[in-house]
């Protein structure tokens, strides 16, 4: 798949990208994943959005590069997504390949830290993350927050 990637402050993204944002978030996190919350939780404006988009203008993968001290003490990447027509083509393992590279662009003298589903583990950890803490729910889903230091 084609795509075109942007890694862009809240400033830089323009209206339509912004609603497709938050319109495949919605999609991914509160329909599919049954978990109704407020996704816009004010921490969006100090991020950088990394965003691939297709040639028709869809977003394909997302990812919000959270600056330290905001979430956690250390840099953080969150609300990674893959939409449903992108999965299984390896836009994934794109996603945290250049997520990584990013946010080590953006902030070199810190780790990085998420919280990941449980389920998806073993995909971060060939990123190089390792877990840090025991399983907790978030939003009745089992989580496990992980370090890349």
């Amino acid at each position: 798949m084609k795509t075109n990637w942007q890694c862009l402050s809240f400033d830089s993204l323009t209206n339509k990208q912004l609603y497709l944002i938050l319109q495949a978030r919605s999609a991914v996190f509160v329909v599919e994943q049954n978990c109704p919350y407020l996704d816009a939780d004010g921490v969006d404006f100090e991020c950088h959005h990394l965003c691939a988009w297709t040639e028709d203008g869809k977003l394909a993968a997302y990812l919000r590069i959270v600056p330290p001290g905001l979430k956690y003490p250390e840099a953080s990447l969150g609300r990674v997504i893959s939409s449903d027509f992108a999965r299984g083509t390896g836009i994934g393992k794109q996603l945290l390949t250049r997520g990584v590279e990013q946010c080590l662009a953006l902030y070199p003298a810190h780790p990085i830290r998420i919280g990941a589903q449980q389920y998806l583990e073993k995909f971060y950890q060939g990123f190089g993350f390792v877990t840090v803490s025991d399983m907790y729910l978030e939003d009745d889903i089992p989580h496990v927050e992980m370090l890349r230091a």
